[in-house]
């Protein structure tokens, strides 16, 4: 369990520097942290990530096409795309409209 728990809480800091008005994905997160496959714990991360004392944007991330589908682990169905959307962020049918232009990729970004 520890093992798991490591891994949420490095999920957790990947997320915390993703930058407001940008998102990224459960695969190039798992891919960042050396756990290519493991993109589905992330979203597992993701789902546990509002019981965390320090915040979490979990809003940021979203899946490979851009859509908002962690969107019903929030308050409201809607809560993910008015938080995206605060941050300049667009939404459109539960997809970030011109997803390429807002994708964070935390290989390029953050150094190893």
């Amino acid at each position: 369990m520890k093992q798991h728990e490591d891994f949420f809480q490095m999920v957790f800091d990947v997320v915390r520097l993703i930058p407001k008005g940008r998102v990224t994905n459960y695969g190039a997160i798992a891919k960042y942290l050396g756990a290519a496959r493991s993109s589905r714990m992330v979203g597992w991360a993701m789902n546990a990530s509002h019981a965390q004392k320090k915040k979490v944007p979990a809003h940021r991330v979203v899946n490979r096409n851009g859509e908002l589908t962690g969107k019903h682990h929030f308050a409201t169905p809607f809560l993910m795309q008015e938080l995206l959307e605060k941050e300049g962020v667009v939404v459109k049918n539960d997809k970030i409209k011109d997803f390429n232009k807002y994708f964070w990729d935390p290989t390029k970004e953050l150094e190893l």
